[in-house]
């Protein structure tokens, strides 16, 4: 399927009629999503395909028993608040959320509609939840690293550039998870003799002055720590990288697939397939609170050798030989 008929199929759910799909003669359950993606985010077909067809294998089908509302965030403050409170409204069964800063404005929105996230670093640090084992409360779902990713990414940084002394970490100022992944970073750094430089763009031109500036001394990496804002503006970033001859570590595989050098982290495609299974128990009457907060099942390594061969760089095979996939 073509990604503009694949968002038009998700965008067009807002439209069918409930009376039409009642007709099928099952009750007809709404669930509501809201992401980090802009609308026509390339991997958001990636993403939220598998959610979808995660709730397929479990018996729920659009247009016949469950219709789905969705929201895109697109990284911007003021349209994460005004589509968190627009679900809310339709009081839907259950509300799929990704990302800390799009769970925080749900939660200021509602303390009663049932919320399943995913991408979510802490979620007892940010009190999003009581416990992992016990989340208490409307919410629950799938973590996305332990802040000792930090010290996995330095490593990664110095191995395929071992030049690197200095380490930009650029991160979202809104996301309060990544204020603490910078401190976990930050402290880990010495051990690889690096020094750390926050970088924290509010919008996309800061972006671009932040990375030249940082740019401007030598010996210089980035590692990106994730996040919303980073995701729907990481064309720029990686292109950014590529200007300034920067080796950059990325968190997710869709940095990769845009052109970015190297990235690690969790299976963020696997977390929205596992979070379909929390629906679907919601949806069947169990409460989030009695669901445990699970951690990522599997990580994955992505190196792109075309974008190493760009900056100079020649990837060791201790590293070749631990990835998951190498882009030629």
């Amino acid at each position: 399927m073509k990604r503009r008929e694949f968002i038009t199929l998700l965008g067009g759910g807002a439209a069918w009629p409930l009376v039409a799909l009642a007709q099928q003669g099952e009750r007809v359950r709404r669930i509501g999503v809201i992401t980090h993606f802009a609308a026509d985010d390339r991997a958001a077909e990636t993403h939220l395909g598998a959610f979808r067809q995660g709730l397929q294998q479990l018996g729920w089908s659009e247009g016949r028993n469950v219709r789905i509302e969705y929201r895109w965030a697109g990284g911007d403050p003021e349209r994460i608040h005004r589509s968190a409170a627009e679900l809310v409204a339709l009081a839907p069964d259950v509300i799929l959320a990704a990302t800390s800063v799009n769970v925080a404005a749900l939660l200021q929105a509602s303390r009663s509609v049932p919320i399943v996230f995913v991408q979510v670093a802490d979620p007892v640090g940010t009190g999003f939840v009581a416990s992992l084992a016990q989340p208490s409360g409307n919410i629950t779902g799938f973590t996305v690293y332990e802040y000792s990713i930090g010290a996995k990414w330095l490593e990664l940084l110095k191995e395929i550039a071992p030049r690197v002394t200095r380490a930009g970490l650029l991160r979202d100022p809104a996301n309060v998870a990544e204020i603490a992944l910078f401190g976990a970073v930050r402290s880990a750094a010495p051990g690889f003799g690096m020094d750390t430089r926050p970088l924290s763009p509010r919008d996309p031109g800061e972006i671009e002055r932040g990375i030249a500036a940082f740019a401007r001394e030598p010996d210089g990496g980035l590692i990106v720590l994730g996040g919303g804002v980073a995701v729907v503006q990481r064309d720029e970033i990686i292109a950014l990288a590529a200007r300034h001859r920067l080796p950059a570590i990325y968190p997710d595989r869709v940095f990769v697939g845009s052109g970015g050098l190297i990235s690690y982290g969790p299976d963020r495609v696997d977390q929205y397939r596992r979070a379909a299974s929390y629906v679907d128990r919601i949806l069947k009457g169990e409460k989030p609170a009695d669901l445990p907060v699970q951690a990522p099942t599997r990580y994955e390594l992505l190196v792109n050798l075309k974008a190493a061969k760009a900056l100079g760089l020649t990837v060791p095979g201790t590293v070749l030989a631990r990835a998951d996939e190498v882009i030629e």
